[in-house]
């Protein structure tokens, strides 16, 4: 029985973890108490508003609503062609709306996007199956 006793792991508490955590508790509420917001709250930099940022967001969105990236909100991937499909042809207005007024880099990323999520969105329905 002393044998299995020696074969236990031995099992050490660092009390000091819950100081640090106490601490970080205090400067949190600190935080909070100046800004009125919690930490989690604090204020991001956002990208400079321009027309690529803008149509990748778009993107990003066509990305979610074929499954193709977990949701940010739940951590799952959802699928909802039919939203899908609608944000694509948004950017294929913008690209119609725009027509002559983008710089060839815009252009061409607009472009680039909106034939990449076509095909993503074909090839998430099943279409792009290869025999």
């Amino acid at each position: 029985m002393s044998q299995e006793k020696q074969d236990k792991p031995k099992i050490v508490v660092d009390s000091d973890w819950k100081e640090q955590a106490a601490r970080e508790k205090e400067q949190l509420a600190e935080k909070f108490s100046q800004t009125g917001q919690p930490a989690s709250h604090e204020r991001r930099e956002l990208p400079p508003a321009d027309f690529i940022t803008h149509c990748a967001s778009l993107a990003t969105q066509a990305m979610i609503f074929v499954g193709a990236i977990a949701n940010p909100l739940t951590g799952q991937a959802e699928v909802d062609f039919e939203q899908a499909r609608y944000v694509i042809d948004v950017l294929a207005m913008l690209k119609e709306k725009t027509k002559g007024n983008l710089q060839p880099e815009e252009q061409s990323t607009l472009d680039s996007l909106i034939g990449e999520l076509k095909l993503i969105w074909v090839q998430a329905q099943g279409g792009g199956k290869s025999a």
